[in-house]
């Protein structure tokens, strides 16, 4: 970065600047009206946080686990595919900012980099996303590498049965895939197999890998209690960042109910329009273990490669510490539901 950006909404400006327009726009935009896109900031933004005083706020304690995995902040970096776009290093760059800002890369099944080069290029704990593009053969192969290299966790994403219209880039004439063709990210046999996903696939994935199995797209507390019935160990609330089906739900309207589906059987992920320190502290609330960060962490990836993503990430996490401190909140583990509600 030529100068330091010393806010979060500096490195969206910045990133608008530096990339091609249809770049920026494949990253920042959604599908078709993005009612879903700007569903997610508002329904945020609804919410206010309770400010109690007098309370010694010396001491602010961030740190909380995910599947066992210590992390120092209830914050991760989303699976994010085309990184390429952003990065020439793509995967492996945004491997580097996690590890610098001390928190935990979700690899992207649409990676354009082995699976084995990003956990080889940092040190810092790794999950992966799947996308079950190949036949059940492909897909135990693929889990073997993903397991030799060290992931902590497989997802599987859930709401991408079809590609949806994302309206931003095909006014632009412009493909992502054929954008991204000098990173090829090798696929299975049948690239519409997503649209015959079903429970029996959730079911031949735990069968397949040792690890720990999660379900990122879940968006009701029926499908999280079935989940959790089956042995799925991680529940990732999101409606893919306003960028599948629009005119859902929010996220973090949907977070309290299967939360309480859940009711403590397997770690919750929410992500959908997450970008500031307060917006952590909600979700965390309302009872996420975790908050999943795109496209914060993609400007500053655009903007600065790994040391983009971690000056992004840091403001991030000084912005989360600020609110608690302010709103009498000392340890995110013990934040209590009541501390968010709703105004309009």
């Amino acid at each position: 970065m030529n100068r330091p950006l010393v806010t979060l909404p500096e490195f969206r400006r910045e990133a608008r600047k530096k990339l091609p327009r249809e770049v920026f726009d494949f990253g920042d935009g959604g599908s078709e009206t993005e009612t879903t896109l700007r569903r997610n900031r508002r329904a945020i933004q609804r919410l206010a946080i309770r400010q109690d005083i007098l309370v010694d706020a010396r001491e602010i304690d961030t740190s909380t686990t995910l599947l066992g995995v210590p992390l120092s902040w209830p914050v991760v970096i989303a699976p994010m595919g085309g990184l390429i776009l952003f990065h020439e290093e793509g995967d492996v760059e945004m491997g580097r900012g996690a590890e610098r800002a001390d928190t935990l890369q979700f690899l992207s099944g649409a990676t354009g980099f082995p699976v084995e080069a990003v956990a080889e290029a940092s040190k810092g704990p790794k999950m992966f996303q799947l996308y079950h593009f190949g036949d059940r053969a492909w897909v135990t192969d693929y889990l073997a590498r993903v397991e030799s290299a060290g992931y902590l966790s497989v997802c599987l994403t859930v709401d991408v049965q079809v590609y949806s219209r994302r309206e931003r880039d095909i006014a632009a004439r412009w493909s992502p895939r054929e954008a991204m063709a000098k990173a090829p990210n090798p696929r299975g046999p049948d690239p519409d197999y997503p649209t015959r996903l079903t429970w029996t696939d959730v079911e031949f994935l735990m069968k397949t890998t040792r690890l720990p199995i999660g379900l990122k797209g879940v968006m009701t507390a029926r499908d999280a209690r079935r989940a959790v019935e089956m042995g799925v160990r991680l529940v990732w609330v999101s409606n893919h960042g306003g960028r599948q089906l629009d005119s859902t739900q929010a996220s973090i309207d949907a977070l309290p109910a299967i939360a309480e589906a859940v009711d403590g059987r397997a770690a919750i992920i929410v992500d959908g329009g997450f970008n500031r320190g307060t917006d952590v502290l909600k979700g965390v609330a309302l009872g996420a273990h975790a908050v999943a960060v795109g496209r914060t962490a993609l400007w500053g990836l655009a903007c600065g490669g790994a040391d983009g993503v971690a000056a992004a990430l840091g403001l991030l996490r000084a912005e989360l510490r600020t609110a608690m401190a302010l709103c009498g909140q000392t340890s995110v583990k013990r934040l209590p539901r009541d501390c968010v509600f709703r105004v309009d």
